[in-house]
């Protein structure tokens, strides 16, 4: 395997991860609206990363793959169990800590991905291989946002949060 595939894999494997991380913080915070419907937007566009990796990768010999639908189901049914213990806890004080913890995972989780696709873009402006430096200049513009979003978010929250 060749470091450009090995790092289109690695990257692939990180946004799947970041979808998934940000559609759970979407489903613990349900209550939070604007944390549940902006996770679930900005897990769109890990989704779309995912998508235009994938058909990046077969030009490489890659098989990258989106999430099997087994382990859609079991993110379903556990999103399912979140968003029911979210309501349920509402907006009592202990889960605006985990909101904080969940906001902070993400936001290094997002600050990994922002850096692989700066990797890609660095590796692939000095290889001159057009077609994938077009891919992380489409890509890293959107995963910085995702980082400065939960970036913006613990900045917003923690002080109301850490001073009760």
């Amino acid at each position: 395997m060749s470091h450009l595939t090995m790092a289109l894999t690695e990257l692939h494997r990180s946004e799947i991860g970041l979808a998934r991380l940000l559609r759970a913080v979407a489903a613990r915070h349900r209550v939070e609206h604007e944390i549940h419907h902006v996770a679930l937007d900005l897990a769109h566009w890990s989704d779309d990363h995912i998508e235009q990796l994938s058909d990046a990768g077969a030009r490489y010999g890659l098989t990258l793959k989106a999430p099997s639908a087994a382990v859609d189901l079991a993110h379903t049914l556990t999103d399912s169990m979140q968003q029911q213990l979210s309501e349920a806890l509402g907006r009592r004080p202990e889960p605006a800590l985990l909101l904080l913890v969940d906001l902070r995972h993400l936001y290094r989780t997002a600050a990994g991905v922002a850096m692989d696709w700066e990797l890609l873009a660095q590796g692939t402006q000095a290889m001159k291989n057009t077609h994938l430096l077009d891919l992380a200049e489409r890509c890293h513009p959107e995963s910085l946002r995702q980082m400065r979003w939960a970036n913006a978010m613990v900045k917003t929250l923690s002080p109301q949060v850490l001073a009760t």
